[in-house]
C-alpha cells in the first residue's frame, strides 16, 4: 500500500468485504513522502484497525538522508544528467527495489514464518493484492519470486483512477493524493507545483536536494568515483527554484508544444513496487 489514490482504493474495498480481507497492509516508507501521504496513512491505519486489518509500516531507512550522507552507500535515483557536450541523460533507477521492494519481500517472508536466509518451502506463498486500475494495466506484473503471488483486484473489477477517486470520496477520502516521494525525479511541472503550493517543507527540502546532488552523491564522490555531468531533479535540468513551473496565460496556452504538455502533465507512477518503470539506464536523449 503506497497511501495513494488506487492502493488507498484497494484497502477500503477490504474492510468492506467487497474483496477478500487482507491479513495485513504494507507501507513501504522511504521517509520521504508529501506531509499528506503521511495523514492519509494515519487515516488509513485508523479506518482499517476497525474492520480488524492492521497497517504496518516497512522501512530500509530515509531515502533523502541516505542519498546525502557521504558515509552511506547511495542507491541510485533516476537523475536527470547534463551532460558535458550537452546532451541529457537519465541516472539508473534503483530506489524503488532498495527502498521498496527489498522491505516488502523481507516482510513477506518474515509473515510466512521463512525469514532471510531460510528457504521458503515450494507451495507456501503470500497473495498481494496491488492498486493497479484499469487504465494502468500494462503495468500489471508478477512478483519474479514464488513466495509472492500478485492479484490485481481494480483490474478484476474493471475500475480505472478516477473510479478509485470517486469512491474515496464517497467515503470521506476525497482528499487522498498521489504516492510519490518529494523528490521524486519523475514529477512533472503540475507535481512540482503541487508540491510548491502545498507542502511548504517537502518544497524546501526538494531545492536543498537538487542543489546538493549537482555533481552527483557525496558517497561516490568522496569514494574518488568520477561522475560526469551535472544531476538535476527537473526534467529540464535546471535547478529546480529557477524552472517556471506555473501554467501559461490562457491566451499563450494556444502556443505550448506536445513536448511542453508532456513536461506538464507527466508524474511518478507512484513506485508501486511491481510495476514500476525499468531500472534500466534510459537511453541518453539529445537536448532539443
Amino acid at each position: 500500500m503506497g497511501a495513494g489514490v488506487q492502493s488507498s482504493a484497494v484497502l477500503l474495498l477490504a474492510c468492506e468485504g467487497v474483496i477478500p480481507r487482507f491479513d495485513v497492509a504494507l507501507f513501504a516508507d522511504t521517509g520521504w513522502e508529501p506531509r499528506a501521504v503521511y495523514a492519509n496513512l494515519a487515516r488509513l491505519r485508523a479506518h482499517a484497525a476497525k474492520f480488524g486489518i492492521p497497517v504496518r509500516t516497512v522501512s530500509a531507512g530515509n531515502i533523502r538522508d541516505d542519498a546525502l550522507d557521504p558515509a552511506h552507500r547511495f542507491v541510485s535515483m533516476p537523475l536527470h544528467v547534463l551532460n558535458p557536450d550537452g546532451s541529457r541523460g537519465l541516472a539508473r533507477r534503483q530506489c524503488t527495489s532498495e527502498y521498496k521492494i527489498s522491505p516488502l519481500k523481507k516482510a513477506a517472508r518474515e509473515l510466512l514464518g521463512y525469514p532471510h536466509p531460510r528457504r521458503v518451502p515450494r507451495g507456501v506463498y503470500v497473495e498481494q493484492a496491488i492498486g493497479i486500475s484499469t487504465d494502468e494495466f500494462t503495468r500489471a506484473k508478477d512478483s519474479g519470486v514464488k513466495y509472492l503471488r500478485n492479484v490485481f483486484p481494480l483490474i478484476d473489477l474493471g475500475w480505472d483512477r478516477t473510479r478509485c477517486a470517486d469512491y474515496l470520496a464517497e467515503r470521506g477520502f476525497g482528499e487522498t493524493v498521489k504516492s510519490a516521494c518529494i523528490g521524486c525525479p519523475f514529477h512533472g511541472n503540475a507535481g512540482w507545483r503541487w508540491i510548491r503550493d502545498n507542502d511548504l517543507d517537502g518544497w524546501a527540502q526538494a531545492v536543498e536536494f537538487d542543489k546538493a546532488i549537482r555533481d552527483g552523491y557525496p558517497h561516490a564522490t568522496k569514494q574518488g568515483q568520477e561522475l560526469r555531468g551535472k544531476y538535476f531533479l527537473h526534467r529540464s535540468c535546471r535547478p529546480l527554484d529557477e524552472v517556471d513551473l506555473d501554467l501559461p496565460a490562457p491566451g499563450k496556452r494556444h502556443l505550448r508544444l506536445a513536448s511542453a504538455k508532456a513536461v506538464e502533465e507527466d508524474d511518478p507512477d507512484g513506485c508501486s513496487p511491481w510495476s514500476c518503470r525499468s531500472g534500466a539506464a534510459v537511453t541518453e536523449e539529445r537536448a532539443a
